[in-house]
């Protein structure tokens, strides 16, 4: 058995392949295309089995699946785990790949767990209409603003509703302002259309989805979140115990910790950013039912100012994600005084 390591850049992925004793066989560099791999698979295909090692990074799955259907074994490593195995002193391309091949032969690889095609694909319909929002969102400020811009205040609740366009289109504002609010209406009109669109899909899939229905009753979370929830989330038995999944969200604080001292930082922030933004939004929502209203605004009360509503939501989603854990563990809908106990007969 081989071992490679794999450095993927925008322009050539860089190849260390070492044997079982980690003495170097082959050091080279191809294109990270289709036609590349293929001239590597066929390159070291007469040397015998290969085990893969590739960073986690934008086109390691393209690089992970294609090598695989060439008759290799491959794993995507965690790229901060990596670093804390092996610290660098001189950092280059190759060095990294030397680095994930020595793991190799070592059976050190920290692997990621990858998605299978149908969760990619929940993920990235839950993640762009995400991005369609955020364009919206940034677009109807920008509108907010010149409105600011020339003293005119918004009466209204909805700037974009029936009334809110009545006021919009009587403005008289000189020149380009007039001509980018104008551009700007039609830029959100469209992405109305879009995100409709993408709701729609998202609400036909999630009708059909293990998980959807039972994250709906959870305070909170609507069936929009919920999906979203689901497709980052993936396959639960992956996390032996809730303690694993609130980890995974990256809400949990960073613990610096030596001798008598033990200091607590900023959130590590190492999951699906798009999952702590689901279960932050849920918190924002879930704050406001019985189950969680009390604890909140004692914790915001505690901490006091906007700091102290803010420590609250994140204590809240974490809070969610353990009630997730069991809900999805044990197929069973949210019970607010917590998980049904099973009694042995």
């Amino acid at each position: 058995m081989l071992f490679a390591g794999l450095d993927l850049s925008r322009k050539r992925v860089d190849v260390c392949v070492v044997d079982e004793n980690r003495e170097l066989v082959l050091e080279t560099a191809k294109p990270p295309d289709l036609d590349g791999l293929r001239s590597l698979a066929r390159q070291l295909a007469p040397l015998g089995p290969i085990s893969a090692a590739i960073e986690s990074m934008t086109g390691a799955r393209f690089v992970h699946d294609r090598l695989e259907e060439l008759g290799w074994e491959v794993q995507i490593a965690d790229a901060q785990k990596v670093k804390g195995l092996a610290p660098l002193a001189c950092k280059t391309d190759r060095i990294d790949a030397r680095v994930l091949a020595e793991l190799g032969a070592r059976d050190l690889v920290p692997a990621i767990w990858l998605p299978d095609p149908a969760v990619r694909g929940a993920r990235e319909r839950a993640r762009f209409r995400l991005h369609l929002v955020k364009h919206r969102t940034q677009l109807k400020n920008r509108v907010h603003a010149t409105l600011m811009s020339f003293g005119r205040p918004c009466p209204m609740s909805d700037l974009f509703g029936v009334a809110g366009r009545r006021l919009l289109a009587g403005l008289q504002i000189p020149e380009p302002w007039t001509g980018t609010l104008r551009a700007s209406l039609v830029l959100i009109d469209d992405l109305d259309a879009q995100i409709g669109v993408c709701e729609r899909q998202l609400r036909e899939l999630g009708a059909d989805h293990a998980y959807v229905a039972l994250l709906q009753t959870v305070p909170g979370i609507g069936w929009v979140l919920g999906y979203t929830i689901a497709a980052e989330i993936g396959a639960i038995d992956r996390f032996a115990s809730a303690k694993k999944l609130v980890g995974y969200t990256g809400l949990c604080p960073r613990v610096y910790q030596s001798g008598s001292k033990d200091r607590r930082g900023a959130l590590a922030k190492n999951g699906p950013v798009y999952l702590r933004w689901a279960l932050i939004e849920a918190a924002m929502h879930a704050c406001r039912t019985a189950p969680y209203s009390a604890r909140y605004q004692h914790t915001a009360r505690r901490l006091g100012g906007s700091r102290g509503r803010k420590i609250a939501r994140i204590e809240l989603a974490r809070d969610l994600a353990t009630a997730i854990w069991h809900m999805l563990t044990r197929d069973e809908p949210f019970a607010p005084a917590g998980p049904a106990l099973h009694l042995a007969a």
